[in-house]
Protein backbone atom coordinates (compact mmCIF):
# COMPACT_ATOMS: atom_id res chain seq x y z
CA UNK A 1 0.00 0.00 0.00
CA UNK A 2 2.97 2.42 0.83
CA UNK A 3 4.33 1.24 -2.78
CA UNK A 4 0.87 1.97 -4.56
CA UNK A 5 0.60 5.67 -2.65
CA UNK A 6 4.38 6.73 -3.97
CA UNK A 7 3.58 5.34 -7.09
CA UNK A 8 0.25 7.72 -7.65
CA UNK A 9 2.26 10.67 -6.15
CA UNK A 10 5.04 10.46 -8.37
CA UNK A 11 2.08 10.28 -11.59
CA UNK A 12 0.29 12.85 -10.20
CA UNK A 13 3.63 15.15 -9.56
CA UNK A 14 4.49 13.93 -13.57
CA UNK A 15 1.32 15.22 -14.29
CA UNK A 16 1.22 18.29 -12.86
CA UNK A 17 5.10 19.21 -14.49
CA UNK A 18 3.54 18.22 -17.83
CA UNK A 19 0.69 20.17 -17.62
CA UNK A 20 3.11 23.68 -16.03
CA UNK A 21 5.34 22.77 -18.93
CA UNK A 22 2.40 23.07 -21.96
CA UNK A 23 1.38 26.17 -19.98
CA UNK A 24 4.52 27.48 -20.01
CA UNK A 25 4.86 26.67 -23.75
CA UNK A 26 1.99 28.44 -25.00
CA UNK A 27 1.86 32.46 -25.72
CA UNK A 28 1.06 34.43 -22.55
CA UNK A 29 -2.14 36.30 -22.96
CA UNK A 30 -0.64 38.90 -20.64
CA UNK A 31 2.11 39.78 -23.81
CA UNK A 32 -0.72 40.42 -26.00
CA UNK A 33 -0.79 44.46 -25.56
CA UNK A 34 1.67 46.92 -25.89
CA UNK A 35 1.79 49.95 -23.90
CA UNK A 36 1.70 53.39 -25.45
CA UNK A 37 2.89 56.86 -23.86
CA UNK A 38 0.68 59.34 -24.89
CA UNK A 39 -0.21 63.07 -24.07
CA UNK A 40 -3.66 64.02 -21.64
CA UNK A 41 -4.66 66.27 -24.70
CA UNK A 42 -4.73 62.77 -26.59
CA UNK A 43 -6.47 60.82 -24.04
CA UNK A 44 -9.00 63.63 -22.07
CA UNK A 45 -10.28 64.91 -26.02
CA UNK A 46 -11.77 61.33 -26.60
CA UNK A 47 -9.65 60.28 -28.86
CA UNK A 48 -8.22 57.03 -27.35
CA UNK A 49 -11.99 55.76 -26.31
CA UNK A 50 -12.53 56.27 -29.95
CA UNK A 51 -9.94 54.85 -31.58
CA UNK A 52 -8.35 52.24 -29.38
CA UNK A 53 -11.25 49.62 -30.06
CA UNK A 54 -10.83 49.78 -33.85
CA UNK A 55 -7.25 49.59 -33.52
CA UNK A 56 -7.61 46.43 -31.82
CA UNK A 57 -10.03 45.28 -34.12
CA UNK A 58 -7.85 45.51 -36.95
CA UNK A 59 -4.32 44.70 -34.96
CA UNK A 60 -5.86 41.65 -32.64
CA UNK A 61 -4.20 43.19 -29.40
CA UNK A 62 -4.76 45.50 -26.82
CA UNK A 63 -3.05 49.09 -26.74
CA UNK A 64 -2.45 50.18 -23.22
CA UNK A 65 -2.32 53.95 -23.33
CA UNK A 66 -0.60 55.58 -20.30
CA UNK A 67 -1.63 59.30 -20.55
CA UNK A 68 1.18 62.13 -19.03
CA UNK A 69 2.56 65.22 -20.55
CA UNK A 70 4.52 65.08 -23.60
CA UNK A 71 8.02 65.63 -21.67
CA UNK A 72 6.84 62.88 -18.82
CA UNK A 73 6.05 60.72 -22.10
CA UNK A 74 9.12 60.99 -23.43
CA UNK A 75 10.66 60.14 -20.13
CA UNK A 76 9.03 57.00 -20.36
CA UNK A 77 10.36 55.99 -23.56
CA UNK A 78 13.79 56.59 -22.49
CA UNK A 79 13.46 54.91 -19.41
CA UNK A 80 11.74 51.60 -21.31
CA UNK A 81 8.64 51.98 -19.75
CA UNK A 82 6.78 52.09 -22.99
CA UNK A 83 6.84 50.66 -26.42
CA UNK A 84 5.62 53.59 -28.63
CA UNK A 85 5.11 57.56 -27.91
CA UNK A 86 2.91 59.45 -29.24
CA UNK A 87 3.65 63.18 -28.53
CA UNK A 88 3.53 66.63 -29.49
CA UNK A 89 6.22 68.45 -28.84
CA UNK A 90 8.49 68.63 -32.46
CA UNK A 91 11.22 70.36 -30.69
CA UNK A 92 11.63 67.52 -27.84
CA UNK A 93 10.96 64.76 -29.85
CA UNK A 94 13.95 65.48 -32.16
CA UNK A 95 15.67 65.34 -29.01
CA UNK A 96 14.60 61.90 -28.23
CA UNK A 97 15.97 60.84 -31.74
CA UNK A 98 18.80 62.27 -31.71
CA UNK A 99 19.92 60.76 -28.53
CA UNK A 100 18.63 57.23 -29.54
CA UNK A 101 15.76 56.41 -28.54
CA UNK A 102 14.06 56.02 -31.25
CA UNK A 103 15.16 55.92 -34.96
CA UNK A 104 12.20 57.13 -36.49
CA UNK A 105 9.54 59.90 -36.21
CA UNK A 106 6.30 60.07 -38.28
CA UNK A 107 3.88 62.55 -38.46
CA UNK A 108 0.14 61.44 -37.40
CA UNK A 109 -2.61 64.31 -37.32
CA UNK A 110 -2.69 67.77 -36.10
CA UNK A 111 -5.03 70.57 -34.80
CA UNK A 112 -4.32 73.31 -33.63
CA UNK A 113 -3.81 75.59 -30.10
CA UNK A 114 -6.21 78.54 -28.80
CA UNK A 115 -6.61 80.95 -25.90
CA UNK A 116 -9.18 80.78 -23.77
CA UNK A 117 -10.72 83.16 -21.50
CA UNK A 118 -13.45 84.85 -19.72
CA UNK A 119 -16.31 86.27 -22.39
CA UNK A 120 -16.13 89.60 -20.81
CA UNK A 121 -11.80 89.54 -21.88
CA UNK A 122 -11.10 91.96 -19.58
CA UNK A 123 -7.24 92.29 -21.16
CA UNK A 124 -8.82 92.93 -24.23
CA UNK A 125 -7.05 90.36 -26.16
CA UNK A 126 -9.52 89.24 -28.79
CA UNK A 127 -8.02 88.51 -31.84
CA UNK A 128 -5.79 86.35 -34.20
CA UNK A 129 -2.49 87.30 -32.58
CA UNK A 130 -1.05 85.01 -29.80
CA UNK A 131 2.05 87.17 -28.95
CA UNK A 132 -0.10 90.49 -29.26
CA UNK A 133 -2.43 88.78 -26.23
CA UNK A 134 0.42 87.53 -23.46
CA UNK A 135 1.57 90.81 -23.85
CA UNK A 136 -1.71 92.27 -23.28
CA UNK A 137 -2.24 90.00 -20.40
CA UNK A 138 0.43 90.16 -18.36
CA UNK A 139 -0.01 94.24 -18.67
CA UNK A 140 -3.10 93.61 -17.20
CA UNK A 141 -1.55 91.12 -14.71
CA UNK A 142 -5.22 89.57 -15.93
CA UNK A 143 -5.69 85.72 -14.74
CA UNK A 144 -3.54 82.96 -16.44
CA UNK A 145 -3.76 79.63 -15.67
CA UNK A 146 -0.76 77.43 -16.70
CA UNK A 147 -0.09 73.29 -17.06
CA UNK A 148 3.51 74.10 -15.92
CA UNK A 149 3.40 70.16 -16.26
CA UNK A 150 6.50 70.24 -19.17
CA UNK A 151 3.89 68.62 -21.43
CA UNK A 152 3.79 69.89 -25.38
CA UNK A 153 1.56 72.06 -24.33
CA UNK A 154 3.56 73.74 -22.00
CA UNK A 155 6.23 74.00 -23.59
CA UNK A 156 4.51 75.74 -26.19
CA UNK A 157 2.45 78.06 -23.96
CA UNK A 158 6.23 78.58 -22.78
CA UNK A 159 7.82 79.41 -26.38
CA UNK A 160 5.26 82.13 -27.21
CA UNK A 161 5.73 83.69 -23.62
CA UNK A 162 9.51 83.92 -24.86
CA UNK A 163 8.72 85.01 -28.15
CA UNK A 164 6.75 87.75 -27.01
CA UNK A 165 9.64 88.90 -24.75
CA UNK A 166 8.73 87.92 -21.39
CA UNK A 167 8.47 85.77 -18.65
CA UNK A 168 5.34 85.20 -16.88
CA UNK A 169 5.69 85.74 -13.32
CA UNK A 170 3.82 86.89 -10.05
CA UNK A 171 -0.07 86.18 -8.50
CA UNK A 172 -1.67 86.54 -11.70
CA UNK A 173 0.17 83.26 -13.39
CA UNK A 174 -0.69 80.32 -11.54
CA UNK A 175 0.77 76.83 -12.81
CA UNK A 176 -1.57 73.99 -12.33
CA UNK A 177 0.96 71.35 -12.56
CA UNK A 178 -2.03 69.23 -14.37
CA UNK A 179 -3.11 67.87 -17.16
CA UNK A 180 -5.50 69.74 -20.12
CA UNK A 181 -8.88 68.70 -18.59
CA UNK A 182 -7.72 69.72 -14.84
CA UNK A 183 -5.95 73.21 -15.98
CA UNK A 184 -9.34 74.39 -17.65
CA UNK A 185 -11.47 73.90 -14.34
CA UNK A 186 -8.80 75.56 -12.86
CA UNK A 187 -9.13 78.70 -15.36
CA UNK A 188 -13.22 78.14 -15.35
CA UNK A 189 -13.31 78.50 -11.30
CA UNK A 190 -10.89 81.62 -11.92
CA UNK A 191 -12.06 82.84 -14.59
CA UNK A 192 -8.84 83.25 -16.74
CA UNK A 193 -6.98 83.00 -19.29
CA UNK A 194 -5.46 79.65 -20.85
CA UNK A 195 -3.93 78.31 -23.45
CA UNK A 196 -5.71 74.76 -24.59
CA UNK A 197 -5.31 72.27 -27.56
CA UNK A 198 -8.40 72.52 -29.39
CA UNK A 199 -9.39 68.64 -29.35
CA UNK A 200 -10.12 69.17 -25.18
CA UNK A 201 -11.11 72.45 -25.72
CA UNK A 202 -14.65 70.43 -27.98
CA UNK A 203 -14.57 67.73 -25.49
CA UNK A 204 -14.54 69.97 -22.47
CA UNK A 205 -17.83 70.62 -20.57
CA UNK A 206 -17.03 72.71 -17.91
CA UNK A 207 -16.42 75.71 -19.56
CA UNK A 208 -18.23 78.28 -17.21
CA UNK A 209 -17.45 82.05 -18.97
CA UNK A 210 -15.26 80.97 -21.01
CA UNK A 211 -14.84 81.16 -24.73
CA UNK A 212 -11.89 81.03 -27.56
CA UNK A 213 -10.43 84.48 -27.63
CA UNK A 214 -7.68 84.01 -29.95
CA UNK A 215 -7.18 81.36 -32.90
CA UNK A 216 -5.80 81.04 -36.42
CA UNK A 217 -2.71 82.69 -36.08
CA UNK A 218 -0.05 79.95 -38.19
CA UNK A 219 2.33 80.02 -34.63
CA UNK A 220 -1.32 78.07 -32.72
CA UNK A 221 -0.20 75.29 -35.32
CA UNK A 222 -0.27 71.53 -33.09
CA UNK A 223 1.66 68.58 -34.97
CA UNK A 224 1.48 65.30 -33.48
CA UNK A 225 4.25 62.28 -34.17
CA UNK A 226 4.98 59.54 -32.86
CA UNK A 227 8.08 56.98 -32.16
CA UNK A 228 8.74 53.15 -31.70
CA UNK A 229 10.85 53.07 -28.23
CA UNK A 230 14.36 51.68 -29.89
CA UNK A 231 14.60 48.04 -28.74
CA UNK A 232 18.49 48.52 -29.05
CA UNK A 233 18.02 50.70 -26.04
CA UNK A 234 15.43 48.62 -24.41
CA UNK A 235 15.61 44.81 -25.68
CA UNK A 236 11.98 44.21 -24.00
CA UNK A 237 10.43 46.49 -26.34
CA UNK A 238 7.58 44.67 -28.08
CA UNK A 239 9.14 46.14 -31.64
CA UNK A 240 6.54 44.11 -33.62
CA UNK A 241 3.71 45.12 -32.42
CA UNK A 242 4.42 48.49 -31.56
CA UNK A 243 5.46 48.69 -35.30
CA UNK A 244 2.26 47.04 -36.19
CA UNK A 245 0.12 49.61 -34.22
CA UNK A 246 2.11 53.00 -36.10
CA UNK A 247 1.69 51.49 -39.06
CA UNK A 248 -1.68 51.17 -38.82
CA UNK A 249 -1.84 54.96 -37.28
CA UNK A 250 -0.01 56.10 -40.83
CA UNK A 251 -2.39 53.68 -43.11
CA UNK A 252 -5.43 55.00 -44.82
CA UNK A 253 -7.56 52.84 -42.46
CA UNK A 254 -5.96 54.53 -39.19
CA UNK A 255 -5.73 58.10 -41.01
CA UNK A 256 -10.00 57.69 -41.76
CA UNK A 257 -10.02 56.41 -38.40
CA UNK A 258 -9.14 59.55 -36.73
CA UNK A 259 -10.26 62.35 -39.46
CA UNK A 260 -13.42 60.40 -38.20
CA UNK A 261 -13.70 61.09 -34.30
CA UNK A 262 -16.33 64.26 -34.08
CA UNK A 263 -17.85 66.04 -31.14
CA UNK A 264 -21.24 67.71 -32.32
CA UNK A 265 -20.56 67.60 -36.04
CA UNK A 266 -16.72 69.30 -35.52
CA UNK A 267 -13.71 67.01 -36.37
CA UNK A 268 -11.03 67.57 -33.74
CA UNK A 269 -7.51 65.83 -35.17
CA UNK A 270 -6.65 66.13 -39.22
CA UNK A 271 -4.72 63.54 -40.33
CA UNK A 272 -1.26 64.08 -42.15
CA UNK A 273 0.73 60.93 -42.45
CA UNK A 274 3.09 61.20 -45.15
Amino acid sequence: MAFRRFVNRLATAFAAAALASAFAAMPSRAQDFITVASTTSTEQSGLFKYLLPKAKEALGFDVRVVAVGTGQALDMGRRGDADVVFVHDRVAEEKFLAEGFATRRDDVMYNDFVLVGPKSDPAGVQGHDIEAALKKIAAAGAPFASRGDKSGTDAAEKRYWKEAGLEPKGGWYRETGSGMGPTLNTASGMNAYALADRGTWLSFRNRGELVILVEGDKKLFNQYGVMLVNPAKHPHVKKAMGQQFIDWLLSPAGQQAIAGYRIEGQQLFFPNAR
